[in-house]
């Protein structure tokens, strides 16, 4: 690969960040919303009593955010916080910081959503290449019809039904949460027994569904090599079925979906969002849900910056990668 395919990748790498954190400042702040005064409102009612220097704090606040500031200055400020990775403290959770809300969230959404898009996408990649293979067993195409139902459910509704059978109506599984309310996180053998027992439905969610979505890819990419000519070459030269399949049918058909997969990996920050929410799951989806509801700008900003940051660094992977797995792509002109 040529040195200068890859300097105009990072430049364009460089753009796309600046782009996508100047959009995360201004969207936010389109709504009317006062994050600062919303916060105090609320700590104000639950005291059941009126605040008189309710305006003051909301501009001494607003003075310590730099919420006080014409907006090109927050921009700037905002510009020179993003180049050192300092999101400031969180509004609604003050005065813990952006950073640390998240160090907090990412083991929990990482674990969850890392293990089943592997093996989601392991069983389905498989399970999708026997589908299209015409020498596997017939008791495999039984399994297209589940397939191609949970592909068609979302995460959210399909973990609302699992929510109700198994955890309310036969109650096998808690209804919420990461672990016990009340328990003490620690290295011992029954809190990571609890951890599992509270991930099990959120992680059946997204595995079924994501199941059905990479074996109909897989399925779809298998059925169109089968038809070319390097596959028809090598059948006729007297190669065996377990060669044709997985050194010519399989090997072909995983460049999409290793694309696939780098996308959906750098996705993970984010979380299945309305699982977790569903769940109560201690994510990142949870964290960026209730700092919408919150209007808390810098949270926002963190954690979408953050997104944007794994999808821009998979996809620099991935275009570097490319030849590497399939010698037929090059960057070259012609």
């Amino acid at each position: 690969m040529r040195p200068e395919y890859i300097l105009r990748r990072l430049i364009l790498f460089v753009v796309v960040i600046w782009v996508a954190a100047s959009l995360n400042f201004i969207l936010p702040r389109l709504s009317s919303g006062d994050p600062v005064r919303s916060k105090l409102m609320q700590q104000a009612a639950t005291g059941g009593a009126a605040q008189p220097g309710i305006e003051s704090m909301v501009e001494e606040y607003q003075r310590k955010f730099g919420l006080d500031k014409p907006l090109w200055k927050q921009y700037l400020t905002y510009l020179g916080d993003v180049a050192t990775l300092d999101f400031g403290y969180s509004i609604s959770n003050y005065p813990e910081t952006v950073v640390g809300i998240m160090e907090d969230s990412l083991p929990w959404t990482i674990g969850l959503l890392f293990t089943t898009t592997l093996l989601a996408f392991a069983i389905g990649t498989v399970l999708g290449a026997l589908l299209a293979w015409p020498r596997s067993p017939r008791f495999i195409q039984y399994l297209f019809p589940p397939l191609l139902t949970f592909s068609a459910i979302p995460y959210f509704l399909l973990g609302l039904l699992l929510l109700y059978l198994f955890a309310f109506k036969v109650r096998w599984l808690p209804l919420f949460g990461g672990y016990t309310p009340g328990a003490f996180p620690s290295y011992s053998l029954s809190f990571a027994t609890d951890v599992f027992k509270h991930s099990l439905l959120p992680a059946c969610s997204i595995l079924l569904a994501s199941m059905g979505f990479w074996a109909l890819g897989m399925r779809g990419m298998m059925v169109t090599v089968e038809g070319e000519d390097y596959m028809t070459f090598a059948e006729a030269s007297g190669l065996k079925g377990r060669t044709l399949f997985f050194t010519y049918a399989v090997r072909n058909a995983l460049l999409p979906q290793t694309t696939a997969l780098g996308l959906s990996l750098s996705q993970i920050l984010s979380g299945a969002l309305l699982v977790e929410v569903i769940f109560s799951y201690p994510g990142m989806g949870s964290v960026l849900y209730n700092a919408i509801r919150q209007f808390d700008y810098f949270l926002i900003q963190g954690i979408i910056l953050t997104i944007v940051l794994s999808v821009t660094i998979c996809t620099l992977i991935l275009d570097i990668v490319y030849p590497l797995l399939d010698p037929r792509i090059t960057y070259r002109r012609s």
